[in-house]
């Protein structure tokens, strides 16, 4: 697929649509939302419309107090944000703790909630999700991900009968969760790995979420390997670790707001960051603003200042050492 058959393929799937904050206002492809306003994008296929920067549910849970945490999800959808990340293992929970609450008051309706498991046996995955809806005190998630796919041999489990698929395929025929995706940061080649064991099992996710960033680009590229793919069969592509987690910042080469804007001009539904103090917040509010589509000069500029940094992965931590790597270090949260 050449350059002009991947804008193409983009256009028509909407990825590179923006909506504007508020009922009606649809821009023209590749355009931006009107001043001051935060696009949205489509999510795949799945005909829902998510803000260009999503809320990381991580960092709710990093929040010094509740009452901040409150303040930063309330303050972040009042602002236009709608895409809320999670996961069952974030602070033993907390983070889902935090954000059931934060989204109490109403606000729960105003959000495309998306949480992730780690259980690859299919109790274990069902168990998981049941204190994933308490914790976020809703009947339903929108969005569910397997967690961590991050081993070759992952994908197979996960599809194993008895598994955590079958599980959850049937939490969604129960009106638990309406879409199924998976995530993952250690390699291409297992995202391609587990997006072909999802097609031997004839079953298509809804999204897939990987990091992309300003150094994934020049080292062991999800951008380059994976990316085109899920724009090719109409899977909405989730991006996190703009920044790293957050290592390419101190590799002082790029500014956040460069990261940010970089990973909004790929073709992705929606931009993922940590958010733990309002200050931050503020900051992605601003970069989602002030969002216009990069010239190639300017995607070559700031691809240019971070090459020699990139080299062996050495600010991707989550992909060249095991730090980043929960299941590794508690093996037990796949099977129990």
């Amino acid at each position: 697929m050449d350059r002009r058959q991947f804008i193409q393929r983009l256009t028509a799937l909407g990825m590179v649509t923006a909506v504007g904050h508020g009922p009606g206002l649809v821009t023209r492809a590749g355009a931006t939302a009107e001043k001051g306003q935060i696009p949205y994008r489509q999510l795949g296929k799945t005909g829902e419309k998510v803000s260009i920067v999503g809320l990381g549910g991580w960092h709710i849970g990093a929040v010094s107090n509740e009452e901040e945490s409150t303040r930063i999800i309330r303050t972040a959808v009042d602002n236009g944000i709608n895409f809320m990340d999670n996961c069952w293992d974030y602070h033993d929970g907390l983070s889902e703790i935090r954000m059931g609450k934060g989204l109490g008051d109403g606000y729960r309706e105003k959000v495309f909630l998306m949480t992730k498991i780690d259980g690859h046996i299919g109790a274990a995955a069902a168990r998981q999700l049941e204190e994933s809806l308490q914790r976020l005190q809703t009947d339903h998630i929108d969005l569910l991900q397997f967690h961590e796919v991050i081993r070759m041999s992952d994908p197979e489990r996960i599809f194993a009968p008895g598994g955590a698929f079958e599980a959850m395929v049937a939490a969604r025929k129960a009106g638990k969760i309406r879409y199924i995706g998976f995530t993952g940061h250690k390699s291409p080649k297992i995202h391609l790995k587990m997006l072909e064991t999802c097609r031997t099992h004839n079953f298509t996710p809804a999204t897939v979420q990987m990091p992309l960033n300003v150094m994934d680009a020049h080292y062991d590229s999800f951008e380059k390997k994976v990316l085109p793919v899920l724009v090719s069969h109409g899977i909405g592509p989730l991006a996190m670790k703009p920044m790293g987690s957050p290592y390419i910042l101190q590799s002082k080469t790029v500014t956040p707001l460069e990261c940010l804007h970089y990973a909004m001009n790929l073709p992705v539904s929606v931009v993922i960051t940590g958010c733990d103090s309002m200050a931050i917040l503020e900051q992605a509010l601003t970069a989602a603003r002030t969002f216009r589509p990069m010239s190639v000069a300017e995607v070559s500029a700031v691809l240019a200042k971070t090459r020699e940094a990139s080299a062996g992965g050495k600010y991707e931590r989550y992909k060249s050492t095991n730090q980043f790597d929960g299941t590794a270090h508690h093996p037990e949260w796949l099977t129990s």
